[in-house]
């Protein structure tokens, strides 16, 4: 079918790779970090950007004759920035990005005005937190009214940046994928509830139209098919290329777990986010507070280097560590719900109070806590036969040597790639070759997987086992029915 390009705008830089249409295979590639006028305090990202800081890094990593002979582009952004527009089409502020500390009265406030948690999670499927669209939209209409009533369309990174490429056009779109993280959009409907917008807003706003995951959202005037555009956890769950009986484990500061299933899940407990995935199918994900930070305080306490360093320590202890067992609550938790309360190290021994046993430790806390979170998952019918491991920590040995017993699954550990990149290409290919009466619309393009290591539980999934029943016996003790499946 040719040459495709996806484009990967995350919340510091854009990415593009070049890919053959048909295999997949990465031909050329560009990235340009984000020229943010503001840096926010200390190291921190600011909350509010102007999104033609996007469209600039696109423009310098697309030089050099980058897409050069592609036919297509497929569009992945940052999730939770909200561009609101005025009538014009103008931008009414800068966009509202990021994990926006400065709306967590908000969710509060919203998660109260619609009755409670349990009434959230059966509208949309989530409970407001405060990166979410949906709740910067309340904090906006508290805090600057006047931009509140301007406002009059609202956008996210990836359906701006589509629209900005197609030339601006009346017809705005987004996807099911992207649309399903904003909070006013329920997966398990597959439509918007206005109704939503209007209680955090104030009013009623035009929304994009939301089209299908082989849908073109148009093609520019020099005839290059854009596709319908995606968020980053879509399009990196699109270019792994993961399916029924997958989940992906994301180790950041905090953790994440995602799976595919069949259908949108509504739980009123609000520890699964109800998101929809580019294919059609969907990907119900549950988050920890807690997952590389861990790590990192572990580290300080201990006064090591770097975590290659904890990593190789925690190697010369044993599964179990001597019995210690750190619940890894360090800034609160949100599977389960303890939001105030912190971490708790047990079975302080003679014997087991070495640095080695306390690394060992770390490790094991850190992943039982995301087994916590694939059980939530498990515990509502999805499948999970097979891992995928994200993140620079899940190549340390210590991750290695004891995820698949912990979760009691195959561990795959891809490469390292900007697979949101690759996903928003694969789509690409996906409508364009829909488009041309090539692909089957219902049926993705079949790309080679990524080049991956594949780790087994095998004989030592009894130990693992009984590691994390030491460890869900601690959480019980110290927090009581705070864990409900």
């Amino acid at each position: 079918m040719g040459i495709v390009a996806g484009l990967d705008s995350s919340p510091d830089f854009t990415r593009i790779v070049v890919c053959d249409a048909d295999t997949g295979a990465v031909l050329r590639q560009g990235y340009a970090a984000h020229p943010h006028a503001e840096t926010g305090e200390g190291n921190a990202r600011p909350s509010d950007v102007d999104p033609q800081a996007w469209l600039l890094s696109l423009g310098e990593a697309a030089g050099g004759g980058l897409l050069e002979g592609v036919q297509a582009i497929g569009v992945s952004a940052q999730q939770n920035a909200v561009v609101p527009l005025d009538a014009q089409g103008n931008t009414v502020r800068p966009a509202m990005v990021g994990g926006d500390k400065r709306a967590q009265v908000a969710a509060a406030d919203l998660i109260d005005a619609l009755g409670g948690r349990e009434a959230w999670a059966q509208a949309v499927g989530s409970v407001p937190q405060a990166a979410q669209p949906v709740t910067k939209l309340r904090w906006l209409s508290r805090t600057e009214p006047e931009n509140a009533q301007r406002t009059a369309v609202l956008m996210q990174a990836h359906d701006w940046l589509v629209w900005q490429l197609l030339g601006r056009p009346v017809r705005r779109t987004t996807d099911r994928g992207g649309a399903s993280g904003t909070g006013y959009w329920s997966a398990a409907i597959g439509g918007y509830r206005p109704e939503l917008v209007e209680l955090a807003l104030g009013h009623q706003v035009m929304l994009p139209e939301v089209i299908g995951p082989s849908d073109a959202a148009g093609t520019t005037p020099e005839g290059l098919l854009i596709s319908a555009g995606t968020g980053e956890t879509m399009a990196a769950a699109f270019g792994l290329g993961i399916g029924l009986g997958d989940a992906v484990v994301s180790l950041g500061a905090s953790g994440s777990v995602m799976a595919v299933h069949p259908e949108a899940l509504q739980d009123p407990s609000g520890m699964i986010t109800a998101l929809a995935d580019a294919t059609g199918m969907h990907l119900p994900v549950v988050t920890t507070l807690n997952a590389v930070r861990t790590l990192r305080g572990a580290a300080e306490l201990l006064g090591l280097p770097d975590l290659e360093s904890l990593s190789e320590l925690a190697m010369k202890s044993t599964p179990g560590a001597h019995g210690l067992v750190l619940l890894p609550y360090l800034e609160g938790e949100r599977t389960p719900h303890l939001p105030h309360t912190a971490g708790t190290l047990t079975g302080l021994r003679r014997e087991s109070m070495k640095a080695e046993h306390f690394a060992r430790a770390s490790f094991e806390g850190m992943l039982c806590g995301l087994a916590d979170a694939l059980d939530v998952l498990r515990g509502r019918g999805v499948d999970v036969r097979r891992v995928f491991l994200l993140g620079p920590a899940a190549e340390l040995p210590a991750v290695q040597a004891a995820a698949p017993a912990l979760f009691g699954a195959q561990v795959v550990v891809p490469q390292p790639a900007d697979y949101g990149a690759i996903g928003a290409a694969r789509q690409a290919a996906w409508a364009l070759g829909a488009s041309q009466g090539m692909l089957d619309p219902r049926t993705p393009p079949a790309w080679q997987g990524p080049v991956a290591q594949v780790l087994e539980p095998g004989e030592d999934l009894a130990v693992g086992q009984a590691v994390r029943q030491q460890f869900v016996a601690v959480r019980e003790q110290t927090y009581p029915g705070a864990f409900r499946l």
